[in-house]
């Protein structure tokens, strides 16, 4: 049977963060890979989730299965922290949350719901987007199309081609944006340009799936929802995919949520039907330890309090190293002007470097950045930012 199978080519990203790790060189950097590393190049377990983890282990008498939808705790609290109290109380019976494997799990659950209305439009995505939408959401078998967004010119949202775009859009299509930390550019648009995008999705009666990873990482934890915020409380519809993995650390234990608004409570209840039996098809439940140590701690007002503690001070020290290398690179050449850099949000930002440059200081130097110039801050520390600067600056006054 697997005589005629051929190796596929690996993943662009996964791919990168396989050679970096058969690289020799003991001056390696790399700036590619896509989870938060402290000042020790190492990804920390949070302390608050640490504590939540044991003393869920601790009290556990059973391995019995969870609720389909997942640990009620966790989706109780996931969508509180992401919508707010008082939205989720206003919007009811309106909102369903259910819990998957991951945010990958959450865009694929959505997908599904997309396919099982009988939705025969199109996905339009921002240019440039996370590169795995498209194999998540072409696979379920939906047609994606993009929407200008990123200016390369301008090393940030071209708003008024965003915005032209999505006037363009027929009536009854979908419009996956990004909550916050746009990924790969860190380039967001600002809240009032959010609300010009949620009257535009109002006016064309589109339907919008947003991606949130990254809630806390940008500017906080209520700032990084805004967009999400307005746009349940004035369309009729909304599809929402959920991380956990960045802001409580927990990339292994692959925990995420899709929440689904509808008109009715009628409707909403059965989309959730739909999500159900397609996770069914998919994997039955999703794991439970992740969202349960999420629905523990979030059920703390201790845990609670010293996790956002600790989220705050990875977003404050992403915050000094974006700055750090702007102003680095500004004084060590004249070439190019890092301030955008500076301005970006979350984990990752594009250089703008040429594609030859990537090349070289991947090749000279061991320093590993995606082609599309896609760095990870979080790859960034306190001693390979002079290298790092030094090392730019010199590819790029070659």
């Amino acid at each position: 049977m697997f005589h005629t199978i051929e190796t596929l080519p690996a993943d662009p990203i996964l791919g990168l963060n396989q050679t970096f790790q058969k690289d020799n060189n003991p001056e390696k950097i790399n700036l590619s890979v896509g989870v938060y590393q402290n000042a020790s190049g190492q990804t920390p377990i949070f302390s608050a989730v640490k504590k939540a983890e044991q003393q869920l282990i601790d009290g556990q008498m059973t391995k019995t299965y969870a609720p389909q939808a997942g640990d009620p705790a966790f989706l109780d609290h996931i969508a509180r922290l992401l919508l707010s109290t008082p939205v989720v109380a206003q919007l009811g019976d309106r909102l369903a949350t259910v819990m998957t494997p991951g945010g990958c799990g959450a865009l694929r659950m959505g997908a599904e719901l997309l396919v099982s209305t009988g939705f025969k439009g199109k996905v339009w995505v921002s240019n440039p987007t996370w590169a795995n939408h498209f194999p998540l959401l072409q696979s379920a078998g939906l047609s994606l199309t993009t929407y200008r967004y990123y200016d390369a010119n301008i090393r940030g949202v071209d708003f008024a081609a965003m915005l032209e775009d999505l006037q363009q859009i027929p009536e009854g299509d979908v419009v996956l944006l990004h909550g916050c930390c746009h990924n790969p550019t860190g380039a967001d648009i600002t809240p009032e340009q959010w609300d010009q995008v949620i009257n535009v999705l109002a006016e064309r009666k589109l339907v919008p799936f947003i991606d949130v990873a990254y809630q806390g990482f940008g500017q906080g934890l209520d700032e990084d929802a805004y967009g999400v915020r307005q746009a349940v409380a004035k369309l009729p519809e909304v599809l929402i995919a959920n991380s956990c993995s960045k802001n409580f650390g927990l990339y292994r234990e692959r925990t995420g949520a899709v929440m689904m608004l509808c008109e009715s409570a009628k409707q909403t209840n059965a989309a959730k039907s739909h999500v159900m039996s397609a996770a069914r098809r998919c994997y039955s439940m999703s794991p439970y330890h992740g969202g349960g140590i999420v629905g523990h701690l979030l059920s703390d007002d201790v845990l609670t309090v010293e996790w956002k503690t600790e989220l705050n001070q990875v977003r404050e020290r992403m915050q000094m190293l974006r700055q750090g290398l702007a102003e680095g690179l500004n004084q060590a050449q004249s070439k190019m002007n890092f301030d955008f850099v500076a301005r970006s949000n979350g984990m990752f930002c594009y250089l703008g470097i040429p594609r030859d440059d990537v090349l070289t200081l991947r090749s000279d130097f061991a320093i590993y950045l995606l082609e599309s110039t896609r760095i990870n801050i979080a790859g960034l520390s306190e001693d390979n930012l002079p290298v790092i600067v030094e090392r730019v600056s010199e590819v790029l006054t070659r």
